[in-house]
């Protein structure tokens, strides 16, 4: 919306300014300033040339402001305006208002194009006809200073030096009016509206026309006569005299602060009052608004007699005007045609001068001649410290509009590197002036560059300042282009106060940096410096202890006791270490300790206490104690028992193998248990202690077997009887765990702790209860069957006897032997620590005489 404001703005200045005048296809106008000439009447508006965008000022003179006057004054006038714009058009001096584009003529306006103007000398004096309505705000409250107006008065001397001298031409109307001060406060001649040539401007003594004044002209299209020397109204001749009597009046009425020395409101009779009045008779007292050292001078320039006042070049030779101020702008306005040694001498004793001259002046005056020099690399680092002093008086503004852009290419620049070194020392000005874009777009590069720079005092002014902006880099540029220069540069250079300050610069950093980046960058590359002197120690240290110590970083207990801990321990017994860098390391390794201690006893001790619960629940007995009341011997303790028993390590030496195989799986439990996991140790407990409620199983002595009064079956009776000879057990005993020896309880124990398959016998046997094993039933040898009487009913052998005599087979040698103390073998499989057990098994009783008359019926 900006930009279709302003173009809808210039179309209006346009369209009322310069309404079908030429100039509007070259020029655009901007904003109205200032006006000039005679009578102020020219308008002069602010101006950018459309082709090549640069600064101009048009100047405008609508021809409806001389409406007011007859038709012979209107052409008059238009004729002496337009006589005064073609001569300043011919004319090219410094200190003459140089045009760029001749006068144009429409039917409303006249117009031409100079370079950039901010207003007239009268102006800044006060004057505001033809003036924007309000007053321009940099019109406002606006002072000349005094080296402003010595110098002023200096380029006004060279100018009518230049016309009387070289042209051979007079100005006849120097005043207020026609003096323009241009965008850089340097003072301009204009307005050659009344300007006459040299007759005879080959003659040592040129001769000019007269000034022929006639009272009945309008005012202007006369001369201001207020500055009208005396001879042009009483002898009716002017010379070089004459517009030296104008410059006396002019220094008078600017320190006056505009009051001229007498007023003729543009009457002839009032200006010969005057002449007898004041300039016959001029009192010292009448001068008193002049410094000092100018009084002598401006009263012979105000003399009636113009063979005494002094010429164009005998006023810039005047001591009032030797000022340091006054020269160095001189210097700087002549640098075009000096060397560059002759030039370097200027610029090294340039800041002290600036030092003392203000603000406006060295901005728009000194600085513009000084960008000039941006052209050769090798006059930089002479105007830079003028530069950069410059921009510490300026403001923010002002240092972004008129200085920046200049220097924006400059920090591409790496040779010479003198370049580098100012901005260096110069570099918290820039952070402060720039914008942040332009940090990141052309000081950050400078600063990528200076760290690759050959050159020691480069690199460590430039390490010292990088903290102090670290906090306008983003994350990016911080991770992937200036820690790994600085790193880089740490880890390969030769100097050791470069290395040094690479530490300190990293550990300044910190605070800018998140924990992850500093674990992952920054802490790795401190093992892999090499030197070992005691300054990069404590650098070393100072990254440590403020990683550890920071709120926003702090170190794991994992990266201080594998790595940190590891890597300072060594550090505290190198020789150069004095006694308070040795106390600083230690003391950051105790500090890192502690906090390791802390933290992982306070892990250790949530472990153990989750342990404990675990324990409580497994373990119902000693697990040490197999029979109860069979303990270990206890031995005398020696010292290095001690020490193990301190330790914690000595359960694992008493420990029997099997106690200690047992119990591996409960030393690695778990971390932390899930709610699931906490509700089945909960079940496993109550069965636990439900089973151990119970009373303990022990069986009951079988009764005798009596013979049933009814008759049996001796078939199934034979039968039972192999069958019983077959078992490990005898048949009249019951078995409290089921048919197998051991499937039972393994069944049981599975029903205890459902997660764990059933175990072999032996293991489930270490694992019962002391109290178990002595409730057990004891295990009985099967009881021995004679089966003598059944010898009868098997079929005599074959052979080469009788048959009838030949011998039957025994039924007892048909049976399987026994094994020899099956219970005692059997007991010691189930525990090597339990004595044997016996039982006594009766035998079989005989069967009787009607038993075997049934079996043989």
């Amino acid at each position: 919306m900006d930009v279709f404001n302003r173009l809808r703005t210039t179309v209006s200045n346009l369209s009322t300014v310069l309404p079908g005048n030429p100039v509007t296809r070259e020029y655009e106008i901007i904003k109205h300033v200032g006006s000039a000439g005679p009578g102020l009447l020219w308008k002069v508006y602010q101006a950018t040339k459309r082709s090549t965008k640069e600064e101009a000022a048009v100047f405008v003179l609508e021809k409806k402001q001389l409406e007011r006057y007859s038709k012979r004054d209107r052409e008059l006038i238009m004729d002496i305006l337009k006589q005064g714009i073609a001569q300043l058009t011919r004319l090219r001096h410094p200190s003459i208002l140089t045009v760029q584009h001749p006068l144009e003529e429409s039917r409303e306006s006249l117009a031409f194009a100079t370079e950039p103007a901010f207003c007239s000398l009268a102006n800044i004096l006060g004057r505001g006809e033809n003036m924007p309505v309000p007053p321009p705000p940099e019109l406002k409250d606006y002072q000349l200073f005094d080296v402003e107006i010595k110098y002023g008065f200096l380029q006004v001397s060279e100018g009518l030096a230049f016309l009387h001298n070289d042209v051979k031409r007079l100005h006849r109307n120097l005043s207020p009016e026609s003096i323009i001060v241009n965008k850089k406060g340097a003072w301009k001649i204009a307005g050659f509206d009344f300007s006459v040539a040299s007759t005879n401007p080959q003659d040592p003594q040129p001769n000019y026309p007269s000034l022929n004044l006639e009272p009945d002209l309008p005012p202007v299209a006369q001369p201001n006569l207020d500055y009208v020397a005396p001879e042009c109204v009483l002898a009716d001749s002017s010379d070089a005299a004459s517009d030296m009597f104008s410059l006396g009046v002019l220094v008078y009425t600017v320190y006056s602060k505009g009051a001229p020395l007498y007023d003729t409101h543009g009457s002839l009779s009032t200006l010969r009052q005057c002449i007898n009045k004041h300039l016959k008779h001029l009192s010292a007292s009448k001068l008193n608004c002049l410094p000092d050292e100018a009084r002598e001078h401006v009263r012979m320039l105000l003399s009636i007699t113009p063979d005494i006042r002094p010429d164009a070049h005998q006023f810039s030779k005047l001591k009032f005007l030797e000022d340091v101020g006054v020269k160095t702008l001189q210097y700087l306005d002549s640098l075009y045609q000096w060397d560059n040694l002759q030039k370097s001498h200027v610029y090294k004793g340039l800041p002290q001068v600036l030092a003392q001259m203000p603000k406006r002046v060295a901005l728009h005056r000194v600085l513009p001649c000084l960008a000039k020099e941006y052209a050769s690399p090798e006059m930089v680092p002479f105007v830079l410290p003028s530069v950069l002093l410059i921009a510490e008086q300026a403001t923010k503004e002002e240092f972004c509009t008129t200085i920046l852009p200049d220097l924006i290419r400059i920090f591409r620049l790496r040779e010479p590197v003198q370049i580098l070194l100012i901005f260096m020392q110069k570099m918290e000005l820039l952070l402060t002036k720039c914008p942040p874009d332009d940090i990141k777009n052309h000081v950050l590069p400078m600063i990528y560059g200076s760290l690759e720079s050959d050159a020691q005092q480069i690199q460590e002014l430039c390490l010292n300042i990088i903290p102090d902006f670290a906090h306008l880099i983003d994350y990016p540029s911080m991770k992937n282009a200036l820690l790994p220069r600085i790193k880089k540069l740490c880890l390969q250079t030769n100097y050791l106060s470069v290395r040094v300050n690479c530490l300190v610069c990293m550990g300044k950093l910190l605070e800018h940096l998140d924990k992850w980046l500093v674990l992952d960058e920054i802490l790795p590359v401190l093992p892999e410096i090499r030197s070992k002197e005691p300054a990069v120690l404590m650098g070393i240290l100072g990254i440590y202890k403020l990683a550890m110590t920071h709120k926003k970083l702090g170190l794991t207990k994992d990266v201080m006791a594998c790595k940190v801990i590891p890597f300072l321990m060594p550090l505290t017994i190198e020789n150069g270490l004095t006694l308070n860098q040795f106390n600083a390391i230690m003391s950051v390794v105790k500090e890192m300790i502690g906090a390791v201690e802390l933290e992982h006893r306070a892990k250790l001790e949530q472990l153990n206490s989750i342990k404990k619960e675990q324990s409580t629940a497994m373990d119902m007995t000693n697990p040490n104690e197999i029979v109860p009341g069979l303990g270990p011997v206890g031995k005398p303790t020696s010292i290095s028992s001690s020490v193990y028993d301190d330790l914690g390590i000595s359960n694992f030496s008493s420990a029997s193998p099997t106690t200690s195989a047992t119990r591996s799986p409960v030393q690695k439990a778990k971390q932390s248990l899930t709610l699931e996991e906490k509700q089945r140790l909960s079940r496993e407990q109550e069965l636990q202690q439900r089973v151990q409620s119970q009373p303990a199983l022990i069986p009951k002595k079988p009764p005798t077997a009596q013979a049933p009064p009814e008759a049996k079956d001796l078939t199934s009776t034979l039968i039972n009887s192999n069958l019983a000879s077959l078992n490990i057990r005898s048949p009249t005993a019951p078995n409290p765990f089921g048919s197998s020896p051991g499937g039972d309880f393994a069944s049981m124990q599975s029903n205890v702790n459902p997660m764990a398959a059933a175990p072999p016998w032996g293991y489930a046997a270490a694992q019962m209860p002391q109290q178990r094993f002595a409730a057990m039933p004891q295990m009985q040898q099967p009881p021995v069957v004679n089966l003598a009487p059944l010898d009868s009913l098997l079929p005599r052998m074959g052979g080469g006897g009788a048959p009838g005599m030949s011998p039957r087979p025994r039924m007892n040698q048909m049976v399987p032997p026994q094994p020899a103390n099956y219970g005692m073998n059997f007991a010691s499989a189930m525990s090597p620590q339990q004595p044997a057990l016996s039982s006594s098994a009766s035998p079989a009783k005989p069967l009787s005489k009607s038993e075997l008359d049934d079996f043989l019926s």
